[in-house]
């Protein structure tokens, strides 16, 4: 009973992304009819050489009778019939390519601009690996089989209509008998194909998890190495390996069987033909010339069911992988904007938080009933413990994520009625994290601000204190970046990212850890540029080295999602909490 619920469960599943398929296949409709037109030609054509040639036969059958004029007038029709059918069939082909990988393009896009929608808890929950998988790995399966689809499918049932067309003009009985043989076909490809469809779509989801780990791992080889994990990870990826083995071989098996089966009945037709077609030839009911056409028409209207079962297994794995990108595709974007929503193009920098609750997973708090003020021009600094909430203080103020209960104003209004684009445009924001895209070093840092001149480039470059390795580079600033600027130094590319900012020419700044992979003399340089371009700008700044941060308007003292302590450096210090015993571990080597 569980079984046949799951079965029905599928096959609706299947009919849900066929219809989908279909709405996307609907933007290039033009080509589908011109394709199914140009098949019925092209069958049409290849149907009509077979009769020609019985024809041909009954002409010559006899010693001394071939008609010498009637068997070159046919010939000729033959060769004109092939050589339409060609053509027919290449401008078919031209049709269905078009037509499909369009229709992949369009779902790509789609995927594509789906990822640049979904909310970030998306993509922090997902792997990145399994994500590319679905845009790549899967699109290109299914664009497979749609092809084969196209190609196979519309000229197969052609062809069986046809072909049943043309035995009906020559002899009804034997048509019959033909036809009455025809279920089994269908019903050995339904039973195989019915199997299929849950192992490709398995077979896809382990494949997503392999390209998952194959990514973490490849990204994260330098640790891999470095604590050893060489036989965990490999241990890991035999076992992802085989079990997409095991259900690959189970998939294919099944697969592989339903075109030897559609041809053992194929066979078995043809058999039928060939008998039945001799008696009635012997009884003179038949010619041998249409006993000829026959039996090509039976080998004909066989060999479309060995083709339409190949095609329905391809579909089935096909359909398994549009399941997976057309899911991506509808899952839930992020909230948009309001409707109203204001969209400035400078703030003034006052920032209020008012009795903000979040936490990322429900029924575990992390950050309970904050409220902050933070007025115009401020620094802002925020310190505290790993996981207090420092790095999620700045998700929410960016409005990655939106908070569960309170509200952030931005001069005085609630962020959620600013359009996000002009919020983020709002901040300057420079992470411990680097990250450069595939682009030449002057795209990369004035990205931010593409309007920004050649001179004011170099200008902010030089008090980065990176124009003298770039100059140094082959080509200067326009050398290519490779991937994430792989090329580069740590500290180089924390530069590059810092340069970028400072073109962008921000209201406020955000600084996490932005100088942490910079060397001590560097960093003084580059704080003393930071302090300019903070004059007068809102900033925050979570730093875990305290001698950064001495200089701040405040200091704000985060544990366990809340504010502890707030103040300037010196007021802190003086109180002797928590801030007080975090400074002396840090530069006198006490513990906390």
């Amino acid at each position: 009973m569980a079984q046949k619920q799951k079965k029905k469960v599928d096959h609706a599943g299947q009919l849900v992304i066929v219809k989908k398929v279909l709405r996307y296949l609907g933007r290039y409709r033009i080509f589908l009819w011109l394709s199914l037109a140009l098949a019925f030609v092209t069958v049409a054509l290849q149907l009509y050489i077979p009769k020609l040639t019985g024809e041909v036969v009954d002409y010559m059958a006899g010693a001394g009778r071939v008609q010498f004029a009637g068997v070159l007038n046919i010939i000729a029709r033959i060769v004109a019939s092939a050589l339409l059918a060609g053509l027919g069939q290449w401008l078919m082909n031209l049709c269905n390519n078009k037509m499909t990988y369009d229709v992949v393009r369009d779902i790509r896009n789609d995927a594509f601009h789906k990822i640049e929608q979904l909310p970030l808890s998306y993509i922090d929950s997902h792997p990145y690996g399994e994500i590319e998988s679905r845009v790549i790995a899967d699109a290109d399966q299914f664009a497979d089989g749609l092809l084969m689809g196209f190609t196979q499918l519309f000229t197969g049932v052609i062809t069986i209509l046809g072909t049943l067309i043309f035995m009906l003009s020559i002899n009804i009985g034997i048509t019959i008998a033909v036809v009455a043989l025809t279920p089994l076909s269908f019903l050995v490809a339904g039973y195989i194909s019915s199997h299929t469809y849950t192992m490709f779509k398995k077979q896809s989801e382990i494949r997503g998890q392999q390209t998952g780990l194959i990514n973490e791992m490849v990204e994260g080889q330098k640790v891999v190495k470095a604590f050893n994990r060489k036989s965990e990870v490999v241990g890991e990826f035999d076992r992802i390996n085989e079990e997409l083995q095991e259900t690959s071989l189970r998939a294919i098996f099944f697969s592989s069987i339903t075109n030897p089966s559609t041809r053992f009945v194929n066979s078995l037709v043809y058999a039928v033909v060939g008998v039945t077609g001799a008696i009635f030839a012997i009884a003179g009911h038949l010619t041998v010339g249409q006993l000829t056409a026959f039996l090509s028409y039976a080998s004909q209207y066989a060999k479309p069911f060995n083709e339409i079962s190949g095609v329905v297994t391809e579909l089935q794995n096909a359909i398994a992988c549009a399941g997976r990108v057309l899911d991506l595709i509808e899952e839930e974007p992020q909230i948009p904007d309001a409707e109203d929503a204001k969209a400035p193009e400078h703030f003034e920098g006052s920032v209020e938080l008012r009795n903000v609750d979040f936490s990322y997973v429900k029924n575990q708090n992390l950050i309970r009933n904050f409220n902050l003020t933070v007025k115009p021009g401020q620094k802002i600094a925020i310190v505290g413990p790993t996981g207090c909430g420092k790095t999620t203080l700045i998700n929410l103020l960016m409005r990655f994520y939106d908070v569960d209960k309170g509200g952030i104003y931005v001069d005085g209004t609630d962020i959620r009625r600013i359009a996000r684009h002009a919020l983020r445009s709002g901040y300057g924001m420079v992470l411990q994290e680097t990250w450069l895209k595939s682009g030449t070093i002057r795209e990369n840092i004035t990205m931010g601000n593409p309007r920004i001149t050649e001179e004011e480039m170099i200008r902010i470059a030089k008090v980065c204190h990176i124009d003298s390795f770039i100059r140094r580079l082959p080509k200067g600033y326009d050398t290519v970046v490779s991937e994430n600027g792989e090329d580069f130094s740590q500290g180089q590319r924390q530069l590059l990212c810092i340069a970028r900012v400072m073109m962008s020419r921000p209201s406020m700044l955000i600084l996490d850890e932005a100088t942490s992979s910079i060397d001590t003399r560097t960093e003084l340089k580059i704080q003393d540029a930071f302090n300019r371009m903070m004059e007068g700008r809102t900033s925050f700044i979570v730093a875990h080295r305290l001698s950064t941060i001495r200089n701040a308007d405040c200091i704000l003292v985060m544990k366990d999602g809340h504010i502890i302590e707030q103040g300037t450096h010196e007021a802190l210090m003086k109180e002797q909490g928590f801030y007080y015993n975090l400074y002396q571990s840090q530069f006198l080597g006490k513990a906390i």
